[in-house]
Order: C-alpha cells, then sequence, then structure tokens
C-alpha cells in the first residue's frame, strides 16, 4: 500500500512540475545553447539609450576630469577615492559603510516593489551581454537561425573565418574594459606609463591583465546567461523577497487562455506564436509565471505587444504587473513590507545627505599628548603639549591657523606652518599655554577655534590638564 501511495505522490509531482532544472539544462545535463532574437519596441530602445550612456560612462569617466582630479578614482593603495570630484580618505570610512547598508536596503525594497529590472536594465552583465556581445553575434553570424545552423555544421572556411572575426572581437573588448578597470585604480597617467613599459616591465601587471582578459571573455563569450542563475547570489535571493504584490514581467493568463489560432470565441488573446520565448535572453517561457532565469528585461512584452498590434488586439497580455492585479483585477497596492523598507530608506539617506554636508574639505583630530602631564612655561604659566592630525580633502593646498577661543590663553605651533597639499596628511605638535591663575582645577575644558583665510571653519573641544587644587 505504502509503495502504490509513493508511486502516486511521485506521478502527481511530475504532473504538476512543468520544468525541474534551469532552462539552459537538457534532461543529460548537457549545456543548451540560446540564441535569442534581437528585440524590436519602445521598451528596448528605452534599454539601449540606458545601456549605451553606461557603456560610454564606464569607459571615458577616468578620462574626464571634475576639480582637477578624474571623475571617478578608486585608488585602493593609497586609500584614496575620488567620486565626482570629491575625495574621500580612510577617516571618511563611516560614510561608505552607510552608503553599503542604504544601496543594499535600496535593491531589497527597490526588487520587492519593482522584482528584477536591476538585472535587465543596469546590470553590467546584462548590458555587456545584450548590448555589446550579443550585437556583435549578430552581425557576424546572423539571425538565431543562422547562429544555430552554423553552430551545428562541421567547421569550414566560412566558419573558421567568422569564429577568428567574432572571439577576436571579442578578445579586443575584453582587453581594453579590462585596461578601464585598471585605469580607475591607476589614474589615467601611471596607466599610461605601465603600457609604455609593457611587455619588458610590470610583466606580473600584464599577467594580471591577461588572466582577467581571459575571465571576461569566458564570462561573455561562453557563460553568458548562466552567471545569473548559477553564480550571481542577487537571483537565488529574489525568490524571498518577492510576493504577489511585486511589479514583475508577467502574462496575463486570464485574457491569455486558453492559447490558440482561431475565430472561437472560447479562445484567449494569447495565439501561441512564441515571439515572446524567440526574443528571452534567458530561454524561458513567460507564459508559465515567475521563473528564477527571468530578469525583467521586458524584451518579451515588445514581441507580444508587436503581435497583438498585427492581429488587432490590445496590447499588454505580457505587461508589468503583479500577480494580485492580474488575478484579482486590482490596482497596485504597497504592503507593509514596502512601507517599511521605505522608512528605513529614508531614515539611512537623510543620514548619509547630513553627514555629506557637514563633511568638510579639512578634519583635524587634536588630542593631548599621551603619557604626558603639565608644565611649567615661565614663572607664571603652565603648558600641556598635544598632537595634531590633518587630512587636506581638497584639491588645493590650503592654510590653517589655530585658535584658542577659551580659556584666554596662547598656541604655540612646533615646526612648520599648518599648510598642506592636495590629498596631504599633516601631523605637528603645539603648545598651549595658560596662565596659572586660570587653571583652577586639574583638568580644564578648552574650545580651540580652526581657521582658514581668517574665517571659523570648525571649532574642537579638549581638555588642559594642570595640578589638583590642593597642590598649590
Amino acid at each position: 500500500m505504502e509503495v502504490v501511495w509513493g508511486r502516486l505522490l511521485m506521478d502527481t509531482f511530475q504532473e504538476s512540475t512543468f520544468r525541474d532544472r534551469p532552462s539552459t539544462f537538457a534532461k543529460d545535463g548537457k549545456r543548451i545553447w540560446l540564441f535569442p532574437q534581437l528585440p524590436k519596441g519602445k521598451l528596448y530602445n528605452i534599454r539601449r539609450i540606458i545601456a549605451w550612456t553606461l557603456l560610454i560612462f564606464f569607459y571615458l569617466a577616468p578620462f574626464l576630469k571634475f576639480r582637477g582630479e578624474p571623475l571617478i578614482f578608486l585608488n585602493f593603495l593609497e586609500r584614496k577615492f575620488v567620486l565626482f570630484g570629491n575625495t574621500f580618505y580612510p577617516q571618511d570610512f563611516h560614510l561608505l559603510v552607510l552608503a553599503v547598508i542604504a544601496l543594499i536596503v535600496f535593491i531589497v525594497l527597490f526588487t520587492v516593489i519593482y522584482g528584477r529590472i536591476f538585472c535587465g536594465w543596469i546590470c553590467p552583465q546584462t548590458v555587456f551581454l545584450e548590448f555589446l556581445y550579443r550585437p556583435i553575434e549578430h552581425l557576424i553570424d546572423g539571425n538565431p537561425k543562422n547562429q544555430k545552423k552554423l553552430a551545428e555544421q562541421e567547421m569550414d572556411f566560412l566558419k573558421a573565418i567568422k569564429r577568428v572575426l567574432k572571439h577576436g572581437i571579442y578578445l579586443i573588448i575584453s582587453f581594453f574594459t579590462i585596461l578601464t578597470f585598471i585605469t580607475y585604480v591607476t589614474g589615467t597617467a601611471k596607466g599610461g606609463q605601465i603600457l609604455h613599459e609593457w611587455p619588458m616591465q610590470r610583466f606580473g601587471i600584464l599577467m594580471g591583465v591577461m588572466a582577467f582578459t581571459a575571465i571576461h571573455y569566458f564570462v561573455f563569450a561562453w557563460f553568458r546567461e548562466q552567471v545569473c542563475t548559477m553564480v550571481c547570489p542577487y537571483g537565488r535571493l529574489q525568490g524571498v523577497m518577492l510576493d504577489e504584490n511585486t511589479i514583475q514581467v508577467a502574462y496575463d493568463y486570464k485574457r491569455g487562455e486558453p492559447r490558440g489560432k482561431g475565430e472561437n470565441s472560447l479562445k484567449g488573446d494569447c495565439i501561441n506564436c512564441f515571439k515572446c520565448v524567440e526574443v528571452c535572453p534567458a530561454g524561458i517561457d513567460i507564459r508559465n509565471g515567475t521563473q528564477l532565469e527571468c530578469i525583467n528585461c521586458t524584451a518579451c512584452i515588445d514581441a507580444c505587444n508587436s503581435v497583438m498590434k498585427k492581429i488587432r488586439n490590445p496590447s499588454g497580455l505580457i505587461r508589468l504587473a503583479s500577480e494580485k492585479s492580474i488575478s484579482e483585477g486590482k490596482s497596485i497596492r504597497f504592503n507593509g513590507r514596502v512601507i517599511a523598507y521605505s522608512l528605513v530608506l529614508l531614515v539611512l539617506l537623510s543620514v548619509i545627505t547630513y553627514l555629506f554636508t557637514i563633511r568638510g574639505d579639512v578634519e583635524i583630530t587634536i588630542n593631548r599628548s599621551p603619557g604626558t602631564m603639565f608644565q611649567e612655561y615661565g614663572t607664571d604659566r603652565y603648558s600641556n603639549l598635544y598632537n595634531l592630525q590633518m587630512v587636506n580633502k581638497t584639491n588645493s593646498e590650503t592654510d590653517i591657523e589655530l585658535k584658542l577661543l577659551s580659556p584666554e590663553g596662547e598656541i604655540i605651533l612646533m615646526g612648520d606652518p599648518l599648510k598642506t597639499a592636495k590629498g596631504e596628511v599633516a601631523n605637528r605638535d603645539f603648545l598651549i599655554v595658560l596662565k596659572k591663575e586660570q587653571v583652577v582645577r586639574s583638568n580644564i575644558h578648552l574650545e580651540i577655534g580652526v581657521l582658514e583665510k581668517g574665517k571659523q571653519i570648525e571649532k574642537i573641544s579638549t581638555t588642559f590638564v594642570g595640578p589638583n587644587a590642593l597642590d598649590k
């Protein structure tokens, strides 16, 4: 009896499961190569504009200057980072941590509301593959039908020429992409110097570039859409972030079913043309519902809308919608989880905006020199020794002065003046001298003003140590 019941359960499971493996895996575990048709339509045109804007920005950003610095400069070795003219140092690490936290919360919030729009519209994997590598493949190998025929045929002279040409272009793109990454880290001047010294010098860097070029080429020439389903953690996490209110690429099964062509009034709007499948870069059928591979690229929306237009049916059979809006015919509503994420994101963005606003161009830290006590300075005054560290976050030289605001006293700087070049970190020692009659306690509160060009830009609090009142 148990054996029969187990078989019944297995049969039921198999009948209710339309697919038990990724779309690019065959039953025997072999790779199924995808040859998607390049989509056409309004949404694809918008995606193309966004993609090419991102690509142009990526390749040009290290060479563009703003306030005398590269637009983006990520010098991990010297721990100096420049973003749109603003220079950040290790002292700004807390801003980076908060920005990363805000970004993670934003991705979660955005996914809860709009699904994986990031994957299909902005993700570098999609941008490079669908708008750079894939169009080159179509240009050289032809349409999907010709691509498949070329892949299955034996190697001949024409196929060899096409393969060498296509993969040669792929390698060139990968090489210059990795060089661009290096320029982000080294800067254009040093990057040009490294190129000039190859191959006789800096051979290790050359080998590193070649290795990363090979990885980049492998990802976009062979691994392709499998990155999104097998490697990317975001694709795996989407299942716990989506719900029935999430806006995503969805098939209106109430309107489309039952599928089929003909004048029968019982037929739905879907004519089973498979155009939505032909353009899908993940090789899925969106009519089967939300699936792991779907990146919300909206290619199937454009394809379906073009068919609906030809057969004079309303567009939107496949559209951006939530499961609830399709099943119940209700408008999209934001649930409690979305509101909670929005509030957290709003608080984080407010805090980060505030911290960036109060972030000064010069950061000064003043501490009393450790292990030192007060000293007599002449016959009627006491002195304390202090250490000062100053970070110039601007792109020009700074000239700073210190002034004792309270109580009345004198600051005596030891060594060079407080002048620092751009990005320089300066360390100085100085004395604060107070009259003996002012030191009425063993611990006196001090206010020190930081002045630039006679204008106070910061106020720092510290303490002055004197003798105990009972010891006087």
